[in-house]
C-alpha cells in the first residue's frame, strides 16, 4: 500500500512543474520588455563619458569634491528626464476633449490601467494603449 501511495505522490509532485511552465499567463518579458529607463539612462551616460571622456564627464556631471558621484548623476537626470517625457505625452494625449478621448478614458477607469494597455497597447512596453484606442474609437465613428 505504501508503494502506491508513494508512485502517486511522486507522479504528482513530477507533473506540478510542468503544469506551472505550460501556463499561459506565466509569460516571460521580451528583452526589449526587459529594459527599463534605468538601463536606457546608464547606457545613455556611458556613451557620453566615452564620447567626452572621463574628467569632462566628472566636471559635467559631478557633485562632491572628488567629482566621483558623476554617473549616478548623470543616469538619475537622465531617468528624470525620461519619467518627464512620458508624463508629458501621457498628459498630452490625454487633453484630448473628444468622444473617442472620453470613451477610452472611462473604459481606462472601469477595467484598470494594466488590463487597457493589455487590450490596446501595441509597442514593447504598452504605452501606446490610450493613443491606440482613441485612434480606434475615432475610425469606427468617422
Amino acid at each position: 500500500m505504501k508503494k502506491w501511495v508513494i508512485a502517486a505522490m511522486a507522479l504528482v509532485i513530477a507533473g506540478i512543474p510542468a503544469a506551472y511552465a505550460a501556463s499561459p499567463n506565466q509569460e516571460k518579458p521580451s528583452a526589449a520588455q526587459a529594459q527599463t529607463a534605468d538601463d536606457t539612462a546608464a547606457k545613455q551616460c556611458r556613451a557620453e563619458r566615452e564620447r567626452i571622456g572621463a574628467q569632462a564627464f566628472k566636471t559635467k556631471y559631478g557633485t562632491n569634491h572628488n567629482k566621483a558621484n558623476a554617473f549616478g548623476k548623470c543616469a538619475s537626470s537622465k531617468s528624470k528626464d525620461k519619467a518627464k517625457e512620458d508624463k508629458d505625452e501621457k498628459d498630452e494625449a490625454d487633453k484630448d476633449d473628444s468622444a473617442a478621448a472620453k470613451a477610452c478614458r472611462a473604459e481606462r477607469a472601469s477595467m484598470g490601467v494594466e488590463a487597457f494597455a493589455k487590450k490596446y497597447g501595441t509597442n514593447h512596453n504598452l504605452k501606446n494603449a490610450f493613443g491606440k484606442c482613441v485612434s480606434g474609437k475615432s475610425k469606427k465613428n468617422g
